[in-house]
């Protein structure tokens, strides 16, 4: 049953009746006293959709006590915040009081019932099983060891794999597959080298988008002046360069997914107008003034701290919520150690088949061998050290097997790579920390471009939003 809370009659009989044609079983009340009522008496409750001001005022203060009212007795309930007086900070102090969403009336009835049936659907409780003491959920499209991600369908597909037998592997695709049903957008954190873009992937295969675009950027390679052009599009003329029309990347994505990766690089004025996307699925390509409605899902990744970033004023607190709806973090390889035989045999058939190598296998010592290395660059670094070694091995012995000293050689070759002497003109002098070294060869760049932070930026490698934060850290 949904509970609509609104002092508006015409709102409650209209949502009444969207409800109820959608098959939903509605009650109604028109303030907080009545609403409570109605909390207190009914278990059965599956969402509550409240207005955010009973009275004159139009602060929205009423709503948050009531919003909070209501997860005392129902926290588990998901609550839905809507008013005509909308602002940004009113949904980030829902959003902060556990709010599962925030609308702004007038409303869009399809985009209403999308949010609506997301917040039911996530809500249900996961159908889960036994397995060695961890709950595992039912998925259908891979097996529990050599994880293999295959939408359920006869259409072809592009191939791609999930590998790996772990309980934290398992949970956080369990969740994938879950969420993957609903048009709910997605954040993926981990390590860098963990598979994030992997599992947005399997996010779009495993839902009813599978079979329409995936669409995959990297925000960090994107400037502040071109991200308009980039994502939204433009017409010709609408610029200096612009010659001719250009699709953006969100129209390249209609009806599918968009996969927006290193989400924490983006700089400040463009995360405004992502934003306006994710609050009203709506956009204007650059040059038209004709607004277009956006039809896709979005799943966003980083590996950077967006919490500690929004302390820092460096991410928009309301973009953070809104992209945040759904998070899965992929733990590092170092907590997966038992995905790593898993990983190692699937990297060696890879090298193989690519290569026109015969098969090989690794030994139960190398194996042990590898499940006490570090591995900072995670599941990347994995795959390149089985390639390297694979590959450096004598193929002209007859043994099959690669053995431990065959990865260590490898390993030894990696670590002992000299690193990239620093310019003399830098002012890096031995014995310096990484802080004092990555401070001096920043201040170093922006004495020789004299303060042209694009060139700084394309210099050291880096983003323009990355640059801004690296200065502000060190204080230049």
């Amino acid at each position: 049953m949904i509970l609509i809370v609104d002092d508006d009659r015409a709102i409650r009989v209209t949502l009444t009746l969207l409800l109820e044609r959608n098959e939903y079983a509605v009650m109604s009340a028109e303030g907080p006293a009545a609403a409570m009522d109605v909390v207190r008496s009914h278990s059965d409750l599956e969402l509550v959709l409240m207005d955010m001001n009973y009275t004159l005022a139009t602060d929205g203060e009423e709503g948050l006590t009531l919003l909070k009212q209501v997860k005392v007795f129902r926290p588990d309930t998901p609550v839905i915040l809507m008013t005509a007086w909308g602002t940004i900070d009113l949904a980030v102090q829902g959003m902060r009081n556990g709010a599962f969403d925030f609308i702004t009336k007038p409303w869009s009835n399809a985009v209403l019932m999308d949010r609506i049936e997301t917040a039911i659907l996530l809500n249900k409780p996961i159908a889960q099983s036994s397995n060695n003491g961890h709950q595992v959920a039912s998925l259908n499209g891979f097996r529990s060891c050599g994880l293999t991600a295959q939408p359920p369908t006869a259409q072809p597909q592009p191939h791609f794999e999930v590998v790996g037998q772990s309980s934290a592997l398992l949970s956080v695709l369990a969740t994938a597959q879950r969420v993957a049903q609903t048009n709910a957008p997605v954040l993926i954190t981990g390590e860098s080298g963990t598979g994030k873009e992997l599992i947005a992937q399997f996010v779009h295969e495993q839902s009813r988008r599978m079979g329409k675009p995936f669409v995959k950027v990297n925000l960090g390679g994107i400037s502040s002046s071109l991200f308009e052009s980039e994502m939204f599009g433009h017409k010709k003329g609408s610029f200096t360069d612009a010659k001719s029309d250009r699709a953006g990347r969100f129209e390249l994505a209609e009806g599918g997914t968009i996969f927006l990766d290193e989400i924490g690089e983006l700089e400040l004025p463009c995360q405004v107008k992502l934003l306006r996307v994710l609050q009203d699925q709506t956009y204007e390509v650059l040059g038209d003034s004709v607004t277009r409605r956006a039809n896709v899902r979005m799943v966003c990744a980083t590996n950077a701290d967006l919490r500690q970033m929004v302390q820092e004023k460096t991410f928009r607190e309301d973009l953070f919520y809104r992209i945040n709806l759904i998070h899965l973090h992929l733990p590092p390889l170092r907590e997966r150690q038992q995905d790593i035989p898993l990983l190692v045999d699937h990297f060696i058939r890879q090298t193989c088949a690519a290569n026109a190598l015969p098969p090989v296998s690794a030994s139960e010592e190398s194996i042990r061998y590898l499940q006490t290395l570090p591995f900072h660059g995670n599941i990347r670094e994995l795959k390149n050290l089985v390639e390297r070694t694979i590959l450096m091995k004598d193929q002209s012995t007859p043994s099959g097997q690669l053995t431990v000293e065959d990865f260590k050689a490898s390993h030894q070759q990696e670590t002992s790579m000299p690193p990239i002497a620093p310019s003399p003109a830098a002012g890096v002098s031995a014995g310096m920390t990484l802080e004092e070294i990555e401070r001096t060869s920043i201040a170093a760049a922006i004495e020789k471009h004299s303060g042209n932070l694009s060139l700084v930026a394309k210099e050291l490698g880096i983003s323009r939003g990355a640059l801004y934060r690296k200065i502000e850290k060190h204080g230049l």
